[in-house]
């Protein structure tokens, strides 16, 4: 079982990472405000469908990493610290946006759940972001990692789903108060860059 005190400091980078703005929740708010709430929140059921998809494929992978060479491991290791410093400079590098909200073809709520099946799944990149997130809060002291990787999983789409789904539902208000407020906008990508420069550094120094 994975300790409470891993599992809160998962429960927090997760959630700043969820709150930073990026592309997935302005998808999702760009969607509510042009064509309502139900449109945001079936575009954040389909993307949370799509990270049960990567969850998968990361506990898979892992559990046959933590079975091979000490050298894959940190292989592996490596390559995922170099991407989360990656993210961190264009975290720290990223500035405000305006948030646009175009006219678009009315679509289904499955159009909008599907929209963001697709896009969430065919994205490598949630793949190897969940290579590099995940493993830092895994050990096979605590059990098998198969079972903390789905659990981490489910807490990262539990967190996911709650703010993006705050994020259809206040679409209007805070898609106004990130446009009145770039410097907001500014300081949470900030914020985002500090935490993937956190997990860079812990995986880093993760055993095997």
């Amino acid at each position: 079982m994975i300790p409470i005190e891993s599992l809160t400091s998962f429960v927090i980078a997760s959630v700043l990472l969820a709150l930073a703005p990026g592309p997935d929740n302005i998808f999702v708010l760009t969607q509510s405000s042009v064509n309502g709430p139900r449109a945001g929140l079936s575009v954040t059921l389909g993307l949370c469908t799509g990270l049960l998809v990567h969850t998968s494929a990361v506990a898979l992978g892992l559990a046959a990493l933590f079975n091979t060479s000490y050298a894959a491991f940190t292989t592996v290791k490596i390559i995922g610290a170099l991407y989360l410093l990656y993210l961190a400079w264009q975290a720290f590098r990223a500035s405000s946006h305006k948030i646009q909200n175009s006219q678009a073809r009315k679509l289904t709520g499955l159009q909008f759940y599907l929209r963001g099946v697709v896009m969430n799944v065919t994205n490598p990149k949630v793949t190897i972001f969940f290579l590099a997130f995940l493993p830092q809060f895994t050990n096979p002291d605590y059990g098998p990692v198969v079972q903390q990787v789905f659990l981490l999983g489910t807490v990262f789409i539990f967190v996911t789903l709650v703010i993006f789904g705050g994020v259809a539902v206040l679409s209007g208000s805070v898609g106004s108060w990130l446009n009145r407020s770039p410097q907001t906008q500014i300081i949470m990508n900030r914020l985002a860059g500090m935490v993937f420069v956190i997990m860079a550094l812990k995986l880093a120094t993760a055993n095997n």
